[in-house]
């Protein structure tokens, strides 16, 4: 019976596992993409730009993640502003995670030595051309254990876009407990998935910090 079950419930979960793989990658993209926006206005020699940037950053760290969600899904609506559940589910992921993607690259960016922007100016580099060619992928090295971090804690909280519907592993889970009421089958399939998932993900990263040498003790 309970092999059975397995093989019954499986497919369905693993369907939404690939909702799941889906809304993590697009999510941690686009949380990627804004957080380096955030970081670099953070770290701006423009005081006006820079505590704009910490402003946008602590309220959108302060608000919970659940609380976005349903901003952006149910309340963007009323402003003419409709999203699928899978699209709200990764816009408010992504706006959530750019926050710590933001100090994850702010941390990097200004831990890359002074000498080193020093260096670079005195071969006539200036600006953008300093902070692409030099900080940024020092600064990225620097950030390698954070960022991959910050990837498998979005891996689960992936799991939170069920909330508003979006059929991912969790909710595709939730269907079938609540219709066959197998609990203990379902969520132990849940929670094996998602380990087989996050557990060669923090794997790989401990083996890509290493090989980079990002870890002390690599």
């Amino acid at each position: 019976m309970l092999l059975q079950n397995v093989l019954d419930f499986l497919p369905i979960l693993l369907e939404g596992a690939v909702v799941t793989l889906k809304v993590t990658v697009l999510s941690f993209v686009l949380s990627s993409v804004i957080g380096l926006v955030f970081a670099l206005m953070m770290v701006s020699q423009s005081k006006a730009i820079s505590r704009t940037g910490y402003t946008v950053v602590n309220i959108i760290r302060g608000l919970p993640i659940i609380v976005q969600l349903f901003y952006i899904y149910f309340v963007l609506p009323d402003f003419g502003v409709q999203l699928s559940a899978f699209q709200a589910g990764v816009l408010g992921l992504g706006i959530a995670y750019s926050a710590y993607q933001a100090e994850n690259f702010r941390a990097g960016i200004q831990a890359v030595q002074q000498g080193q922007i020093e260096a670079a100016e005195s071969i006539g580099m200036r600006g953008a051309m300093i902070m692409r060619r030099v900080v940024l992928p020092q600064a990225f090295r620097i950030a390698l254990p954070p960022y991959g971090n910050t990837l498998v804690m979005m891996l689960k909280d992936s799991s939170l876009v069920s909330t508003i519907t979006v059929a991912e592993m969790t909710r595709a889970g939730q269907l079938i407990a609540s219709s066959t009421f197998e609990n203990m089958t379902v969520y132990t399939l849940v929670a094996v998935l998602y380990l087989a998932f996050s557990l060669p993900l923090s794997y790989g990263l401990r083996r890509l910090e290493a090989r980079l040498g990002t870890r002390k003790n690599a």
